[in-house]
């Protein structure tokens, strides 16, 4: 085969890991803008129409705080706000991490999760959106 033809993420180099360095530059873009532009002030952000119409919290009420607190370091205060959020980017950090590890080796990432990890984690986020919303659950509450 012609080295010509073949695209350069098949031949190693650079473009095996350029996807994954442009999703790690657009995560860091928009979380240096949340750093940058402080949810806590009224009017930066939109407000969520689930709360605003219900006065209920959804499972990412208060995730920009989080990650406005994760950005200046503060991590207990990331907790307080998200801890679904905190999560959330800790589990991105260990996925693109394994994702550039495995471009840099020229194999593609697989990931096949198992039926009762995905129910488990979607039950997880159930129970969290349920317990924040009930009176003894106002610890979770952003």
């Amino acid at each position: 085969m012609n080295p010509d033809t073949v695209p350069a993420r098949a031949r190693g180099g650079p473009g095996r890991t350029a996807v994954p360095a442009g999703v790690l530059a657009a995560v860091a873009a928009a979380m240096a803008y949340v750093g940058t532009v402080d949810p806590n002030e009224p009017g930066h952000y939109p407000v969520c129409p689930l709360l605003r119409l219900t006065g209920v919290y959804c499972p990412g009420c208060g995730g920009l705080r989080s990650v406005h607190a994760l950005v200046h370091g503060d991590v207990l205060a990331a907790l307080r706000d998200n801890a679904v959020a905190v999560a959330g980017v800790l589990g991105f950090a260990v996925l693109w991490s394994v994702w550039m590890l495995r471009a840099v080796r020229g194999r593609p990432l697989r990931i096949d999760p198992a039926p009762v990890a995905l129910w488990t984690a979607g039950l997880s986020l159930l129970v969290f959106t349920v317990v924040r919303n009930l009176p003894f659950g106002g610890w979770l509450h952003p």
